[in-house]
């Protein structure tokens, strides 16, 4: 790359609302990577383009620049036609856990390249690792060999992958610009293009517990990651999802696997089974199979693949999960029909029981977190169960507790809690 520009200049041009020119966008990615640009003056671009946007152009050009900072991986080789899903995160968002196992016994492979919960949303890999002696960490050749032969992983992104984006998450999440719409597009898309898929299906969630607060800038940034997709040549549609109340009953690691267990057993909260089949369905469809996932759930071919996949990662699928070594649980103080859970503040509450990580660096509990004993539109009487506390440190339920206070309301009657609001593409 032989073009050199002034970092300064560039801020200051789309800090002023001007838009970056290709060369410039190429130029400012590869030079982050390499330490060029320095952490603070990246920085104050993510600033910029938090307060100023990037256009289509602009942002096509950011994402392939973050794409190229790496390597990319290439599944043409594997027997099975390759599909993925990745969601915006949200408070029990347990999904991939079911789907991935589901989609491979429909046919399909299903490399779910996964990462560590930060904050209020948990994280996949964390989840896993709840169960004894199951492992992230895989080659490049174990991952092929796996999806060949299981046709699902789980595991964690290489460092080879988008770089740039690894080093700009870090820096988006301690300066206040992880919501901007297209650093979440690019950082998403930058991942999910480099790691080769054929097909992408998103789960873009909007509510109180996901990152995009309102429906329209989630349709919005839907309708940007589609777009991208689809200009790299992957077949990618989008789900529109309500994160307003957690997903499930679980929120956590261990307790959260359970659940998820459970779905794959044919049983499970309606929710999470009716957002796992509408993904399941769409990811199917995006590769072409012939397959009915709701039948795989019933006849145990889902379960299957599931324990294939757990043991060949060196995970015992019949293993006991950890139990918390406190509980304590969160009563109503009033009778009504249970219209509302904030998702937030239960998030909130799973991370101060020890479930989540306030830095990266921060180890989590597997048994920790909240067990929803009452969902929306259940009529509860005062004194009745809301929800359980786990965690092994007993000082935090307080803070928990805290956290909960004015999480649940209640009124005459529940609105409809279907989970998928719109398709996007596809």
């Amino acid at each position: 790359m032989t073009a050199q520009f002034s970092v300064v200049d560039l801020i200051r041009a789309k800090r002023s609302g001007r838009r970056l020119e290709p060369e410039q966008i190429d130029w400012l990615i590869d030079a982050y990577t390499r330490g060029v640009v320095a952490d603070e003056q990246m920085s104050a671009m993510a600033m910029a383009v938090f307060f100023q946007g990037l256009d289509d152009a602009e942002l096509s050009r950011w994402t392939a620049a973050m794409i190229a900072s790496g390597h990319r991986l290439d599944f043409s080789k594997l027997s099975r036609p390759t599909v993925d899903k990745h969601s915006t995160g949200g408070v029990g968002d347990k999904i991939t856990l079911p789907l991935a196992p589901l989609v491979a016994s429909c046919g399909a492979a299903v490399p779910q390249l996964s990462g560590r919960g930060l904050g209020h949303t948990g994280g996949t890999l964390d989840k896993m690792e709840a169960i004894p002696g199951w492992r992230a960490d895989l080659s490049n050749d174990e991952m092929m060999a796996q999806l060949d032969s299981v046709g699902a992983v789980i595991c964690a992104a290489g460092p080879g992958l988008a770089p740039a984006d690894k080093k700009l998450y870090a820096l988006r999440d301690v300066t206040g610009t992880v919501e901007s719409i297209p650093l979440i597009a690019s950082s998403i898309m930058s991942k999910k293009i480099a790691e080769g898929t054929s097909a992408l299906v998103l789960d873009v969630k909007c509510g109180s517990g996901a990152f995009m607060k309102t429906q329209a800038d989630a349709r919005e940034l839907a309708a940007r990651l589609v777009s991208l997709g689809t200009d790299a040549g992957v077949a990618t549609s989008a789900l529109l999802t309500d994160m307003s109340s957690p997903l499930g009953r679980a929120i956590g690691n261990g307790i959260e696997v359970a659940e998820s267990v459970e779905v794959l057993a044919g049983g499970g909260p309606a929710d999470i089974v009716e957002l796992t089949l509408a993904l399941a369905r769409q990811m199917v469809s995006a590769v072409g199979l012939d397959a009915d996932p709701q039948e795989n759930l019933r006849n145990g071919r889902a379960m299957d693949v599931w324990r294939q996949m757990v043991r060949a990662q060196g995970g015992d699928p019949d293993a006991a999960l950890p139990v918390a070594h406190h509980s304590q649980q969160v009563l109503a103080d009033r009778d009504g029909v249970l219209t509302g859970i904030d998702a937030m503040s239960v998030g909130l509450a799973s991370w101060r029981l020890g479930a989540g990580r306030a830095r990266k660096e921060d180890p989590v509990q597997a048994a920790a977190g909240v067990r929803l004993e009452a969902v929306i539109g259940d009529t509860v009487t005062a004194g009745q169960p809301l929800a359980t506390l786990f965690t092994d440190t007993a000082d935090a339920i307080g803070g928990a507790e805290e956290a909960l206070a004015g999480a649940f309301t209640f009124g005459a009657g529940a609105a409809s809690t279907s989970r998928v609001i719109d398709v996007i593409g596809g």
